[in-house]
C-alpha cells in the first residue's frame, strides 16, 4: 500500500509534532548524561540499598533512562505517525 500524501499543511504540523518529540528527549537525554552526573557528589550522600546515589545513577539509572527514551520515542512517534495517516505497517 502506497503512503500517503501530505498537504502541506498536514506535513508542517507533522514535523512540528515529530520536532518537539525529538528535541524533548534529547533534553532528557542530556539531563540523564550530562547534568545528573555534575551533582554526583552530593548524591552519594544519599545511599540506595547501601550503595550512593551517585553511583547508582552512573551505573544503573542513565542506562534504564535510555532505555526507557528508546521505548518511549518510538511508541510515540507511532502514535504522531498514526495521527497523520503515515504509521507503517
Amino acid at each position: 500500500m502506497a503512503a500517503k500524501q501530505l498537504t502541506m499543511e498536514e506535513a508542517k504540523a507533522h514535523w512540528a509534532k515529530t520536532s518537539t518529540l525529538m528535541w524533548t528527549m534529547l533534553a532528557i537525554w542530556f539531563f540523564l548524561s550530562f547534568v545528573i552526573h555534575i551533582f554526583a557528589r552530593e548524591l552519594n550522600a544519599i545511599h540506595i540499598l547501601g550503595f550512593p546515589l551517585g553511583f547508582w545513577f552512573v551505573a544503573q539509572g542513565s542506562i534504564t533512562g535510555y532505555v526507557l527514551i528508546c521505548f518511549y520515542y518510538g511508541s510515540a512517534q507511532e502514535a504522531i505517525d498514526q495521527e497523520f495517516g503515515v504509521a507503517e505497517e
